[in-house]
């Protein structure tokens, strides 16, 4: 009896590796296949442009925006007065997307629960992640990313589809007094992860990037690097 049931958990253990490793290889490829394949960044000095930063932690990916453009002001969509230190000069909003019981349940990685990591996977109901930054530098995980105002106009609209009417919008605390939660649109599940949110909204702003992104790198690989991180 105990031999069974070793040999049976042996071959769990090796299925769930199998399953991994294919999750990984079929992320790669899915990455390496762009989307806007023809898009092209603009110059620095070539015309008007909307410089946002795409960001990872390496697990989780966002969208830093200039809090105010004139194709955008965002003090009125994500308010300061719903985060704790509502009266610092903040330039920028960054905005994540992911499951919201993950999100809520998960300040730090030591409070990662199996269980909750396993219900995101299987689908769970979305929430946006805001943080308010001033002068947020660039770095190797923090990149710049220049929109023509056409297509940053594209970007906020497709971020604005995701938030409910304002009438249902629920607020939930953040990690800090920067940042805070809002209930969103869609459902999050292991095919539609944070990180192919990302590249989802990117790619509706026209930007080139990857077809399935289930990774914080496969989000990275199509924004370049800045020179000397």
């Amino acid at each position: 009896m105990l031999g069974k049931a070793l040999n049976t958990l042996r071959w769990l253990g090796i299925g769930f590796l199998a399953a991994t490793l294919v999750f990984a290889l079929a992320g790669w490829i899915g990455s390496s296949i762009p989307r806007n394949s023809g898009w092209q960044e603009p110059l620095p000095m070539q015309s008007r442009h909307v410089e946002v930063l795409i960001g990872s932690n390496g697990i989780h990916t966002e969208i830093a925006m200039p809090l105010v453009t004139p194709e955008m002001d965002w003090r009125a969509t994500f308010p300061a007065s719903d985060i704790i230190a509502a009266d610092r000069p903040y330039t920028h909003v960054a905005v994540s997307w992911g499951e919201r019981d993950f999100f809520l349940e998960t300040p730090t990685w030591a409070d990662v629960n199996p269980l909750t990591v396993v219900s995101a996977m299987l689908g769970g109901d979305a929430v946006l992640h805001v943080a308010h930054y001033v002068r947020p530098a660039p770095s190797s995980d923090y990149r710049p990313l220049r929109l023509r105002p056409e297509e940053y106009r594209a970007l906020v609209a497709a971020i604005i589809d995701h938030l409910p009417p304002n009438g249902e919008r629920v607020l939930y605390p953040g990690y800090a007094a920067h940042d805070v939660f809002y209930s969103a649109r869609g459902t999050y599940h292991i095919g539609n992860t944070c990180n192919q949110w990302t590249s989802d909204q990117l790619a509706r702003a026209g930007a080139i990037t990857g077809w399935w992104t289930p990774f914080p790198g496969g989000v990275m690989k199509w924004v370049p690097e800045l020179p000397g991180f």
